[in-house]
């Protein structure tokens, strides 16, 4: 399983993550991206990272 994380300040807020996997991901009041299912396995993350147009989520 993996250990999904989001760099915060590099975050632009796309929503990418979040219309991708709902389970793993949210938007904050600030309007950026925010993980709320660290070991997420409802979804393909490596999939969703490589998407992330700016590189802000990272999975170990």
């Amino acid at each position: 399983m993996a250990k999904v994380s989001i760099d915060r300040s590099t975050c632009v807020g796309c929503g990418l993550c979040v219309n991708t996997c709902p389970d793993c991901f949210q938007l904050t009041s600030e309007g950026v991206a925010e993980v709320t299912n660290s070991e997420c396995s409802s979804c393909n993350v490596e999939e969703i990272a490589s998407q992330c147009p700016v590189n802000a989520i990272k999975v170990e």
